[in-house]
């Protein structure tokens, strides 16, 4: 009944983690009228209530692709685990709720180890007034695997989408960009060392915050707060976990416009440059395709500008164009060059 009689194949990896959602739920047909936003989104809207909608996004963290156990703590990762899903909810204007907490751990994980990964669990839930309310657990024959589903509410009709994005909206980013990755390779760099010599001890100090962006992100809760005490609603919005190219060709593809993005207006953290100039890579090249950021992109109304502009934590770093102008990065020289998405890719990982 099952048997597949066409023996061509085609690589996962080569459709891109997005590309295969796309290819895999193609055909679903939305049948519930409570469904009021399903797949394609950085999480589903289902409505409540006349007056309220649940928001709800899940991820899946596995060892050996998302993280590595030699140098992420497990109180840290737990933490991390939940901020993920978090920055998820507040893309999308909603103010989490709940979460619900599910694991596969190997024999070599004793109960004290899964006593740390939770108190991290708990720790990002009392910090970000979450409750914890299930989940499950089972055995791993591959290590450790961490899924959380998120659960958050939002006013009727007050939901951000990827979709609402018109020509001439400025494009708006949060905090700084590229710092996550180059944590990242810091610490990639200290494991070599250390495998040369276990006996050096890393001096971290100068990359704190560079660390502590890959180990400790923050979800941005003050951000849909503050655009409400600004007076602004996001035409569109997205959290950068895969790279701001990624997000930027997402919304365009969402809402079908173009997009003119300007290196010089891409914001970098001092320490962030001075390690791209150490490594000898090029921090607008990490800041578009580093990914683990977890701050917020979205789209304003031109005219909300005087509303933002001097914030300290807001860039305009573009504009929105008409769809056929294509999505662009207007370099320091001027040259307009296309954006594709080089983002961290889950499905392509041969790390």
């Amino acid at each position: 009944m099952f048997e597949n009689k066409d023996n061509a194949s085609t690589s996962i990896g080569d459709l891109g983690e997005f590309g295969l959602i796309d290819h895999l739920t193609k055909n679903f047909i939305i049948k519930q009228k409570s469904t009021v936003k399903g797949i394609g989104d950085d999480a589903a809207v289902i409505a409540c209530d006349s007056k309220k909608e649940l928001v709800v996004s899940t991820d899946l963290l596995l060892e050996g692709v998302h993280f590595d156990l030699s140098y992420m703590p497990l109180k840290h990762l737990g933490y991390k685990a939940v901020i993920v899903n978090l920055s998820d909810i507040y893309a999308m204007n909603a103010e989490p709720q709940q979460i619900t907490v599910s694991i596969a751990a190997s024999n070599r994980f004793p109960v004290e180890a899964l006593e740390e990964l939770y108190a991290g669990i708990e720790a990002a839930a009392k910090l970000y007034n979450v409750d914890v309310v299930g989940g499950d657990t089972t055995s791993s024959t591959t290590g450790l695997l961490i899924s959380i589903t998120a659960l958050g509410t939002v006013k009727k009709g007050e939901a951000v989408y990827r979709s609402g994005s018109k020509e001439n909206d400025l494009l708006v980013v949060t905090g700084d960009l590229g710092a996550a990755y180059m944590g990242l390779q810091i610490l990639e760099r200290e494991k070599e060392v250390f495998k040369v010599n276990p006996n050096s001890q890393p001096d971290l100090e100068p990359y704190s915050y560079l660390v502590e962006r890959q180990l400790k992100p923050e979800a941005r809760k003050d951000i849909p707060n503050l655009l409400k005490e600004l007076d602004v609603k996001p035409t569109a919005m997205i959290d950068i976990s895969d790279g701001l190219s990624s997000e930027i060709l997402h919304i365009c593809k969402s809402s079908k416009v173009g997009c003119n993005l300007y290196e010089d207006k891409i914001p970098l953290d001092p320490q962030v440059i001075s390690t791209c100039e150490e490594f000898n890579l090029d921090s607008t090249t990490i800041a578009l395709s580093g990914g683990e950021d977890y701050e917020l992109l979205f789209t304003v109304k031109s005219e909300d500008f005087p509303k933002i502009k001097a914030n300290p934590h807001l860039s305009i770093i573009g504009h929105i164009t008409d769809e056929k102008e294509g999505v662009h990065l207007i370099s320091r020289a001027g040259t307009k060059i296309p954006i594709i998405a080089r983002g961290w890719n889950a499905l392509n990982n041969n790390e």
